[in-house]
């Protein structure tokens, strides 16, 4: 069943909703205000916490951001008065999924909730823990990742999958672009109508128009017939236009008339048709440089680019590298009928450190490389490209020798701590706090934790996943020490 948290500093609307929500079969805690609610959050997992916005100690806005901060998962609902949709619409902007005006009624509260939790079943949530979104039933690929960077692209999806605004994804190439599109297309209400995808770069610039707008039998040498575009065949559902960048400025002026009338003419042609279709677009352009050197237009970039979506090469994206390769191994796995275990030891040090400039594209080849000539039950570093090889031993030695200079600092840092015997919160980096009248293990204890869990934030610049991962804390632990100890990691940042 799904757990629900209820934060309200109303009791009686606290204990009505949560006996009707327990009434639909979830299961309800309840909390008064917004610092509870966290308490509650890091204690247990819930799915959706319906949260007032006015509220003592933490309101709900405050509480929002550190709930998606801790997991991006959660769903949450706000609850507003009327006079007070101005607060909701901003919440829904810093990520809850909806807002609901008091008073609520029952059916419509549990409507709404099943709503939500069906929305985040179809962008799989446990792709935050280890990620992959639906796409569709045409295809094998999944979007996999959980680094920071990417739960943040999973979040930006999630939002935009329930809206019908036009999308501009940037990235490198080979980042993954049109599986962004078709994440966001398979998990929202188009999902099973048509995803049409055309690549502009690779259509010559007299016949981009023909390709996305038809044309009329002897509208050109060698128009033999009558054919549909690439729009009107995606009527109802979504086209994906891949370097939209390459387009020409006459072509951007004919693709502005469509997002703004949902109308074109085709070539040759004095009709007009009207069609109903989401624009999905996407480049590795620099649109910024572009504009002013007067190459693409700004008002067509502008009406694009509402919500952007920046995919982050491999590179930024480090973390994610395992899960890349452990989806590709059961991929290949499957597609030659083998049942290769993974990388060995010394193998994925060298995926690991390698800078892909190719991104997912060429890790996925290089996976599938690995495949062709392994002859073992592990992809061994002997199986890997040259040029992988090659360009991880440059980098791992790179890698050791920054790690060499950052160890001297850090050396120097600890030895200046030791020095000023004292930190800004009043805790001791060595054991000069502990005298004869306080001689405590515990308080020991506490001050040794509090000196590691700053000293590792300061190292990791306060991110709290990374922090986690490299101190080898568990994430739940770690919050509730940075919380005991009053421990703020943005001042690590």
């Amino acid at each position: 069943m799904n757990r629900v948290l209820v934060v309200d500093d109303d009791q009686v609307l606290r204990d009505s909703v949560k006996s009707s929500l327990e009434y639909h079969n979830f299961v309800v805690d309840t909390a008064s205000n917004g610092k509870e609610a966290l308490s509650a959050i890091y204690k247990e997992k819930y799915d959706l916490v319906l949260m007032d916005v006015n509220m003592p100690e933490m309101n709900g806005m405050q509480a929002l951001v550190e709930i998606k901060k801790y997991d991006p998962s959660i769903i949450v609902l706000i609850l507003t008065a009327y006079s007070n949709v101005g607060d909701a619409v901003k919440a829904v902007k810093e990520g809850a999924y909806n807002y609901l005006e008091k008073p609520i009624t029952s059916e419509n509260l549990a409507a709404l909730i099943k709503r939500a939790l069906k929305a985040r079943s179809l962008v799989e949530t446990s792709a935050f823990s280890a990620p992959s979104l639906s796409l569709g039933k045409t295809t094998d690929d999944k979007f996999v990742g959980e680094s920071d960077v990417m739960k943040k692209v999973f979040g930006v999806i999630m939002r935009l999958a329930q809206v019908n605004t036009p999308v501009l994804i940037r990235g490198e190439s080979g980042t993954g672009k049109e599986l962004v599109a078709k994440a966001i297309h398979y998990n929202g209400p188009r999902k099973d109508e048509k995803f049409v995808t055309i690549n502009l770069a690779a259509v010559p610039d007299n016949l981009i128009e023909s390709e996305l707008f038809g044309h009329e039998k002897g509208a050109f040498t060698g128009a033999t017939e009558r054919k549909i575009g690439k729009f009107q065949f995606a009527d109802g559902g979504t086209i994906f236009l891949d370097e939209i960048g390459d387009v020409t400025p006459p072509m951007q002026v004919k693709l502005l008339r469509v997002l703004q009338e949902k109308t074109f003419t085709p070539v040759g042609s004095n009709r007009d048709v009207k069609v109903d279709v989401r624009i999905i677009a996407a480049s590795h352009k620099p649109f910024e440089e572009m504009i002013k050197a007067g190459t693409f237009r700004e008002d067509l970039f502008y009406r694009l680019n509402v919500l952007p979506v920046y995919l982050p090469p491999v590179r930024e994206r480090v973390l994610d590298i395992p899960h890349l390769i452990g989806y590709y191994v059961k991929y290949f796995n499957n597609v030659h009928n083998l049942n290769i275990v993974g990388p060995t030891v010394e193998a994925m040090k060298l995926l690991s450190v390698y800078a892909w400039p190719g991104n997912i594209r060429e890790l996925r080849n290089v996976i599938e490389h690995a495949f062709i000539i392994e002859s073992t039950d592990y992809i061994q570093a002997s199986s890997l490209p040259e040029s992988v090889k090659r360009g991880s031993k440059i980098i791992s030695k790179q890698v050791e020798e920054d790690e060499l200079i950052d160890f001297e600092g850090i050396k120097d840092s600890v030895l200046d701590g030791e020095k000023n015997a004292s930190d800004s919160k009043g805790y001791d980096f060595s054991f000069a706090a502990i005298s004869e009248s306080n001689l405590d293990f515990q308080f020991a204890k506490d001050c040794f934790e509090k000196e590691f869990i700053v000293y590792a934030l300061k190292l990791n610049r306060g991110k709290i996943n990374q922090t986690a991962l490299k101190a080898n804390i568990p994430k739940k632990t770690l919050l509730r020490k940075i919380e005991k100890y009053s421990i703020n990691p943005k001042e690590y940042y």
